[in-house]
């Protein structure tokens, strides 16, 4: 299945769920590409849903925040189903027996079986990877290599020789670190292999993958350690400015992640190539990619890097218009969404629009008080992916009990307007069949939402540094009754 802007999945209603990897049921772990993520496929297939939306699949700091990881294209070895590799003959039984806290020392042990196989055609297919690959993977790999030889630091700690990747010093790493390096692009072959095998299963059952990628890259990562004259670093390669977002809907003092702004500059010079590498591999991974903070390709918040909050920066033009020109000639049949809320501009709006990208509508921000919030259903349009919350919202279930009475007067007064008098308020059903009634294309339930869970089941917290990305679910929390509800009501809305 490939698609494109044009494609059919945004000239006709399609509904999908919002449920990351690591938030399927799991016995010993986070949630994996293993059998629980065909099931979940099934279970998408069965309730008439044809998109997976997922968060950021790459590898993750410790913090596990999908939004700030080593590498824009390495995949989470997390996420590597250990079954799997049993399956293939690569682990025994009796190595996954007991409760498994790391997968590091396993994957390293089917690396050696597979080094060792005379399984020729699989060696082959690794070597082909690693080629394919190469232009990210190799520096990726000796990256990762260097950061656990000196115990996870960031790469501004190490020594200067290996931070500013003098050329001798890094030739003798890579020989002395050479097994540890072959480890880290076979994880990654593993990875990307049950990935693919599971986007390949999601369309024998015509479900589409979604995937997320941050606008920004972190700091502690293989690209800005590798490519430094890609952003914007002083002479020692500390940042003179951080990314963020000023004051909004969830922060006062607003929001500062910390990541590095690009030096546009550069990137311009060799026509966005860095860009389009990031954005094929994602491209090969998924249908439909997700650029979050999409306003920030227009104009992005930089803040002085001595300042401890977001409030005292500014909006620093960006070639919004110039890189997507880029992106879509290297790669016509990309897919793309743009993350487009918080503060939008009409120049935001110009830009999504000259590239005919979906934006995205939250239903819990459309109960303001004020009739023209765009949020309103039927201020929604067709070229559109409606949401009754995201992965930074509270579930509707506890979105909907902390509010105000004003405020619980208005959604009242608004489904009874869109339904009917007598209608009794029913959450968070009321707010999927807004979703699901409404004329954007694509509509994106939050698997929360149809397990009408409360606030305890949040997946973030936006401005919060602990306590997130934790939340999985298990099949028993979902009753007959859910998904028969759910079946349902994508049916009537004539959503597939």
């Amino acid at each position: 299945m490939t698609l494109h802007q044009n494609s059919s999945l945004f000239n006709q209603r399609h509904t999908g769920v919002l449920l990351h990897i690591s938030s399927l049921p799991s016995v010993n772990y986070v949630g994996d590409l293993g059998a629980e993520a065909f099931h979940f496929v099934d279970f998408l297939h069965e309730i008439g849903a044809s998109v997976w939306q997922t968060l950021p699949i790459n590898m993750t700091h410790a913090d596990n925040s999908p939004y700030q990881c080593l590498s824009a294209h390495a995949g989470n070895p997390d996420f590597i189903s250990l079954e799997a590799l049993q399956t293939q003959g690569l682990l025994s039984k009796d190595d996954l027996t007991g409760l498994i806290t790391s997968k590091t020392h396993l994957i390293a042990k089917a690396y050696e079986a597979f080094s060792q196989s005379e399984d020729k055609k699989q060696l082959q297919f690794f070597t082909k990877f690693c080629k394919k690959h190469a232009h990210w993977l190799k520096d990726f790999a000796l990256f990762l290599a260097l950061r656990n030889k000196f115990n996870q630091v960031g790469w501004q700690y190490w020594p200067e020789n290996y931070k500013n990747r003098d050329a001798k010093a890094l030739k003798l790493a890579s020989k002395e670190l050479a097994q540890d390096i072959a480890v880290i692009q076979f994880t990654q072959f593993i990875f990307f292999s049950q990935w693919l095998n599971l986007k390949a299963y999601a369309a024998t059952k015509s479900v589409y993958l979604f995937g997320d990628i941050p606008i920004f890259v972190a700091y502690d990562s293989a690209e800005v350690w590798a490519q430094p004259h890609f952003f914007k670093l002083d002479s020692d390669k500390n940042m003179d400015v951080v990314a963020g977002v000023p004051p909004d809907y969830f922060s006062e003092t607003g929001q500062r992640w910390g990541n590095p702004h690009y030096n546009w500059d550069a990137m311009a010079a060799e026509n966005y190539a860095w860009w389009v590498s990031r954005m094929a591999t994602q491209s090969e991974l998924f249908s439909i990619v997700r650029i979050d903070h999409f306003r920030g390709l227009e104009a992005a918040w930089e803040i002085p890097a001595n300042k401890d909050t977001a409030i005292n920066g500014e909006w620093v033009l960006a070639p919004g218009d110039a890189l997507l020109a880029a992106i879509t000639e290297a790669l016509p049949t990309i897919c793309l969404v743009a993350e487009d809320l918080g503060i939008i501009t009409d120049e935001v709006d110009a830009l999504r629009n000259k590239y005919n990208l979906p934006g995205m509508k939250i239903l819990q921000f459309a109960f303001s008080g004020t009739e023209d919030n765009p949020y309103l259903p039927h201020h929604i349009e067709e070229n559109s992916v409606v949401y009754t919350g995201t992965h930074d919202n509270d579930t509707t279930v506890g979105w909907y009990n902390a509010l105000d009475e004003q405020q619980r007067e208005h959604v009242q007064a608004y489904l009874q307007t869109y339904y009917s008098e007598s209608h009794a308020l029913v959450m968070p059903q009321d707010l999927i069949d807004m979703a699901l009634d409404c004329k954007a294309n694509l509509a994106i339930i939050p698997m929360q939402d149809i397990l009408a869970l409360d606030s305890s089941h949040r997946m973030n917290t936006p401005g919060t540094s602990s306590g997130n990305w934790h939340w999985r679910f298990n099949w028993q929390q979902l009753s007959s009754e859910q998904q028969a509800y759910i079946k349902s009501a994508i049916a009537c809305t004539e959503r597939h």
